[in-house]
């Protein structure tokens, strides 16, 4: 096999394009073959850097290490990062270029310029380009790539400026395989219904269908599955069953902002007496909350992400995470009483952990003509830190010491923290009472690091809490993206996956009327 490919769509967000493609590329990577993951374009407040300091999604990073690979720069070409409900900042080849409203960036062209550039990366044809040029050189230096779409490739409103789904597929002729979510319902309207919007030369290269997330006895679903291959020409390539506890990587933090953001880790039960409550506050545009999931893996230690003042104060821990609009979130904990009750907790000497934007918000000061513009704003004055946004953003991946404990993380952020005093440092930020600050995303799954923090928290909290002493996050990562491979080796048709990678889509596949308008 040299340079094949394949692209997995999708339904609807959430079908489960990302975790379908982490798996293939894990089952792969297991049977020798050098595979790497591929998102032409993503949108999401949850990133990564690379070691060559490029900003990626951080579902392709978690796929590249399905795939056994480093991720780099080529895997997400473009990724936006909402800023609002109009606008979002474009990262094109691991490095920002500007703001964008979504008009501009779709190339209205009575949208003028924003500063850095991000018209002229805006234009579907240079985006095209770049996206199909990263794709071509990870097919020449890898056997094949697995290509992630993103939403729907039936959203008719976009096809025209499509670079992800179709529209890549078109200019790569990759086969394609949508996906569909049947714990929503509906998933047969929904297979049959995308390939009927599509154009007949989309429709040529959608090859066949992943049903996802089946609780059941499947040969009750046999019967829907060879009409829907009876009406489309196309068949369904595997039934893959609901798997509970994955916790593999999310793209957004959405779902968690819904209803008040309240979800739950599964617990382990505790090494020690007492387990230890830690509440996350889901923030406006709330950035990489995956750096509690190392908290979540650890034995007796309960994650909830909660907007209430009250489950706030009774937590052991409260987390204050990463966000795309620090200001915003400042002025979001004040009207909800979350900046009265992480107070009144550091004046308890109740453990705070600020995150990035949530370590920039427990400052005494923020100087802002970046980000929001709103110019000098107070923080909550938890710590003695001052913020000023840059134009440039740090993008880096430090390696430090805290604890007494080895540290390893990565830096995504304009705010440039001045720390004038503090009982001691933490990790490029302070410690002041019991009020932790840092910069640094994915410090937590230094296993060290995290129980030494753990100890001081529950020493804090005045908890019977012990962390278990063998917790290892990769180890547990490396579990859960090994399930994912198993389900796609065991429940797909891996012989008809391998023949779509190596030979592209089948001729002569039927046309689904209507198409698209």
């Amino acid at each position: 096999m040299t340079g094949g490919g394949l692209l997995i769509a999708g339904t609807t967000s959430d079908a489960g394009k990302s975790v379908v493609t982490a798996g293939i590329c894990r089952w792969l990577a297991r049977g020798g073959v050098k595979v790497a993951p591929f998102k032409a374009q993503n949108m999401s407040l949850n990133s990564f850097v690379t070691r060559e300091g490029a900003e990626i999604g951080r579902a392709q990073a978690m796929q590249a290490a399905a795939a056994g690979v480093e991720p780099s720069a080529l895997m997400n070409p473009v990724l936006l990062k909402p800023g609002g409900d109009r606008s979002s900042q474009v990262v094109l080849l691991g490095r920002p270029v500007g703001e964008m409203s979504a008009r501009g960036y779709f190339g209205d062209p009575g949208v003028p310029p924003s500063p850095g550039g991000a018209r002229r990366a805006g234009r579907r044809e240079d985006l095209l380009e770049t996206v199909t040029d990263c794709l071509a050189e990870l097919r020449r230096t890898h056997d094949a790539v697995i290509c992630e779409g993103a939403g729907s490739p039936a959203e008719i409103n976009l096809r025209r400026t499509d670079i992800v789904n179709m529209g890549l597929a078109r200019a790569a002729r990759l086969p394609v395989v949508v996906v569909g979510d049947i714990d929503r319902g509906g998933v047969f309207a929904s297979l049959f219904g995308t390939t009927a919007l599509l154009a007949p030369g989309d429709q040529a290269l959608v090859a066949g269908y992943l049903v996802n997330k089946f609780r059941g006895d499947v040969t009750l679903l046999e019967p829907g599955l060879e009409m829907l291959r009876g009406l489309t020409g196309r068949p369904v390539l595997g039934v893959l069953p609901y798997a509970h506890g994955l916790g593999i990587d999310e793209e957004d933090g959405l779902r968690l902002s819904l209803r008040g953001g309240v979800r739950e880790s599964a617990v382990a039960p505790p090494h020690g007496r007492d387990v230890l409550r830690v509440a996350v506050v889901p923030v406006p545009l709330m950035s990489n909350f995956t750096d509690v999931d190392a908290l979540a893996a650890e034995p007796g230690v309960v994650v909830r992400f909660t907007d209430r003042p009250e489950e706030l104060a009774d937590a052991d821990l409260a987390v204050v995470p990463g966000t795309r609009g620090t200001v915003r979130a400042l002025a979001w904990l004040r009207e909800r009483g979350l900046a009265g009750a992480l107070a009144r907790r550091a004046a308890e000497g109740r453990p705070v952990l600020g995150i990035c934007g949530g370590f920039q918000l427990l400052g005494e000061r923020i100087e802002d003509e970046v980000e929001s513009r709103a110019g000098t704003v107070d923080g909550l004055g938890l710590l003695p830190v001052r913020v000023r946004f840059e134009a440039e953003k740090t993008l880096a991946r430090p390696v430090g010491e805290a604890l007494g404990e080895r540290v390893e993380g990565y830096e995504i952020h304009h705010g440039v923290a001045e720390v004038a005093g503090g009982d001691e440092p933490f990790l490029d930020g302070c410690r002041t009472g019991s009020v932790w600050g840092t910069h640094w995303h994915g410090s937590l799954e230094s296993d060290g690091f995290r129980r030494a923090f753990l100890r001081r928290v529950a020493a804090d909290a005045g908890r019977a809490f012990v962390p278990a002493p063998d917790t290892s996050f990769a180890a547990l990562r490396e579990e859960q993206l090994d399930r994912l491979g198993d389900l796609v080796e065991e429940h797909a048709d891996t012989a008809a996956l391998l023949r779509l990678i190596e030979g592209g889509a089948p001729e002569g596949l039927p046309f689904v009327p209507p198409g698209a308008p």
